[in-house]
């Protein structure tokens, strides 16, 4: 992962956007002390969410759920 200043991330822009799109991601640091404020990655990282599943926790924990429980699995997933 590199590491860019807001000066170098404005004057190589373009190039910065070339390696996004390849797939790198970006750190961009801020001021004298080079504090990491943000990363830039692409899209499809940000986009991709991984398919999560019930039954993880089985037989290690438990829980109750009620006869008026009002949600589905899906609903339950998402959020």
């Amino acid at each position: 992962m590199q590491t860019l200043t807001i000066g170098e991330l404005k004057t190589d822009f373009s190039e910065v956007l070339k390696k996004i799109r390849s797939g790198q991601e970006i750190v961009i640091s801020y001021g004298k002390k080079r504090e990491k404020v943000a990363v830039i990655v692409p899209y499809s990282a940000y986009t991709s969410t991984q398919e999560r599943s019930i039954g993880l926790l089985k037989d290690r924990a438990g829980c109750i759920i009620h006869d008026d429980f009002k949600i589905s699995e899906k609903e339950m997933l998402a959020s």
